[in-house]
């Protein structure tokens, strides 16, 4: 029985990994793109949309190394949107996402729970779901970023039903470039230290003055001049969601390897496990005072 109900299918790494050539020709890591969680899903919402049809869900594909990310937790509490997560491995390879999506695409035709499919990707992995998928009824549609045609696989072009590129000056509106930091040393040669927790409401000074590295910094200096360091360059409305976000004992890992790698950098030594415990609890009570 033909279903009106449509599916998304959000390839994580081909957003980040196309989406950087709208700002540069060059390799733009993913720890240098800030994604706008709530515009991507409007946007796709908005170019999926058809007077007949009802939306099931948004799937959302990515890799992860433990705990969910900021922005994986983000999106996987907003409505219809179904956050699938595969695995990073040491060599920061991104791995099991591509048999979830075809697992999901295979099983959702099979089981006649949709009449489309809308795939947010360009890798040829894909192509035989897509087959698959088509040959229970489904039409699937790709959806690419622009300059999608360097890296769209052209066998999986061809399995589409249809195409749609979402051009660069709607890309810039759900990505943008992350606020770089110097390197975790240069923090350390370059950090105020003090002996206070940050506790000024929505404020992280960004003024520091030099002073090297110190072997017998207390570990609370070295906390403090971590979350300034940080924090810094976050805006105000990233540390909100942060706050908001932040119902347990769990720092996100993005800001939890940056704040440890900046102590150790300060300390000029490896941390201890319960100094690890200790620095979190700390970058914890900072976000409550905020």
């Amino acid at each position: 029985m033909f279903t009106s109900r449509y599916a998304v299918f959000v390839d994580a790494g081909y957003i980040f990994g196309q989406g950087a050539l709208s700002f540069s020709a060059g390799k733009l890591t993913r720890s240098q793109l800030r994604l706008n969680e709530a515009e991507i899903i409007n946007q796709l919402k908005s170019i999926t949309t058809k007077p007949v049809a009802e939306l099931l869900r948004i799937y959302w594909y990515d890799g992860t190394r433990g705990n969910m990310t900021i922005e994986q937790t983000t999106l996987a509490e907003m409505p219809d949107v179904k956050m699938r997560l595969g695995y990073i491995n040491g060599a920061g390879q991104q791995k099991g996402v591509d048999s979830l999506i075809v697992t999901d695409l295979i099983e959702l035709a099979r089981n006649q729970a949709i009449g489309d499919a809308y795939l947010v990707s360009g890798d040829g992995d894909l192509r035989v779901a897509v087959q698959i998928a088509q040959s229970f009824g489904v039409r699937v549609h790709l959806i690419t970023l622009e300059p999608s045609n360097s890296s769209l696989n052209p066998q999986l072009r061809q399995e589409a039903d249809t195409r749609h590129e979402i051009p660069k000056t709607e890309v810039i509106k759900f990505l943008r470039m992350e606020q770089l930091q110097g390197t975790v040393l240069s923090i350390a040669a370059t950090a105020e230290v003090s002996t206070q927790l940050v506790s000024t409401p929505g404020f992280v000074s960004a003024t520091m003055q030099a002073t090297p590295a110190k072997a017998d910094l207390s570990l609370k200096d070295a906390a403090t001049q971590a979350i300034k360091s940080v924090f810094s360059a976050v805006t105000p409305e990233e540390i909100a969601k942060l706050k908001a976000l932040q119902t347990g004992k769990v720092i996100p890992p993005e800001y939890d390897r940056k704040i440890l790698g900046t102590a150790r950098a300060l300390l000029g030594r490896d941390l201890t496990n319960p100094e690890r415990a200790t620095m979190r609890k700390l970058v914890l009570a900072w976000l409550r005072q905020t």
